[in-house]
């Protein structure tokens, strides 16, 4: 899972299923009412759990929601490893812009990000668990092709943001989330 959990969760079985679960209803719960309809209540109730087995492993609905998404999305974002440094920084580009592109969680992760504006706990959860690791990863690997003369020789967060700004923008205001074919034209402007 990408993050840690903000609390440890009890490694037995039953546990186990209890935290699946209630990771479960929060996206769900999300889906249908988007962040400011989901409740603690409304978790352990969809989850079948208790209100205490929530708050014995996350300390607010922002931290189950933030957990729910990361796990979610965990296993489909990728940073290939294979030395071509431009080419691995695509293949991670096109793996953010499938998970964008999904139904289910593009509006979820925009709904999230809509949230963030109003909530500053969300915030602050976001901030730490989402933004700053995507971005440290992606400004090392600019930091590396520019080191191969493959990039320009901008300051690389703002060259992070030359590439992922347009894939954002097109997921939160044009609401026509980004695909690998617009990724390739986005990093053919940047390293043609």
């Amino acid at each position: 899972m990408i993050g840690a959990m903000t609390r440890t969760a009890d490694s037995s079985r039953r546990s186990e299923r209890s935290r699946a679960a209630i990771l479960r209803a929060a996206l769900e719960l999300h889906r249908e009412h988007g962040y400011g309809g989901v409740t603690i209540e409304g978790i352990a109730a969809r989850a079948g759990v208790g209100k205490p087995t929530i708050y014995r492993w996350w300390p607010s609905k922002h931290a189950v929601i933030i957990d729910a998404f990361m796990e979610h999305i965990a296993t489909e974002l990728s940073f290939p490893q294979t030395g071509d440094h431009l080419e691995d920084l695509r293949g991670w580009l096109h793996s953010i812009a499938r998970v964008l592109a999904e139904p289910d969680i593009g509006p979820l992760i925009a709904g999230v990000v809509g949230a963030v504006q109003h909530d500053p706990a969300l915030a602050e959860e976001f901030h730490q668990r989402i933004y700053v690791p995507t971005r440290q990863t992606t400004v090392a690997q600019i930091q590396r092709i520019q080191d191969e003369g493959r990039l320009p020789a901008f300051a690389p967060d703002v060259l992070a943001d030359l590439i992922t700004g347009p894939l954002w923008f097109r997921l939160l205001v044009a609401g026509d989330p980004p695909d690998p074919d617009y990724v390739d034209t986005v990093l053919a402007v940047m390293a043609p």
